[in-house]
């Protein structure tokens, strides 16, 4: 299992990683194209617990992720997740700069105490859909604040609590 065998999705306001997911999402888009929503979750929660541990509790969450998920990869429309809090995403493939950044910024945002998710982004195509030309790159809220470097903690502290200031 390989790094890019994992994919982030939302799941009830969490970020999950998701064994398989592609695969079965590729799979799925040449045989399931008419088939009921509720059909595509079922065949989706079926392939995935195979892989990934789904809590029976959760199983109505994931198989809305994994249904907003299919519709996102066959060009469907699709309702996204709702997020609370900060959305602040790393951009890198995951070298030791990346990983620090992410590391640096789940202590900066336990400092500020405020509620954030924190994504990887990992996929080469996702991060070029930001127009950053260097990793690690850093967005919160949909602004790239910094490209190419890890900022000081201070720094990352002054862009989380200025975030969480503005109004939602």
């Amino acid at each position: 299992m390989t790094r890019e065998d994992v994919v982030q999705i939302r799941v009830d306001g969490y970020t999950v990683g998701i064994m398989g997911l592609k695969t079965a999402l590729e799979e799925l888009a040449t045989t399931f194209g008419g088939k009921t929503d509720s059909e595509v979750i079922e065949t989706l929660l079926e392939r995935l617990s195979k892989k990934n541990y789904i809590p029976a509790k959760a199983q109505a969450a994931y198989g809305k992720a994994f249904l907003r998920e299919f519709k996102k990869f066959t060009g469907k429309p699709y309702e996204e997740e709702v997020i609370s809090g900060l959305d602040i995403k790393v951009l890198g493939p995951g070298c030791s700069q990346c990983d620090g950044l992410e590391q640096e910024l789940m202590a900066a945002v336990s400092q500020t105490g405020a509620t954030a998710n924190i994504e990887h982004v990992r996929d080469s195509m996702e991060i070029g859909k930001w127009g950053v030309m260097g990793t690690p790159a850093l967005v919160i809220n949909g602004r790239v604040k910094s490209v190419g470097k890890i900022p000081p903690r201070a720094r990352l502290i002054q862009w989380i609590e200025e975030a969480d200031a503005e109004p939602a």
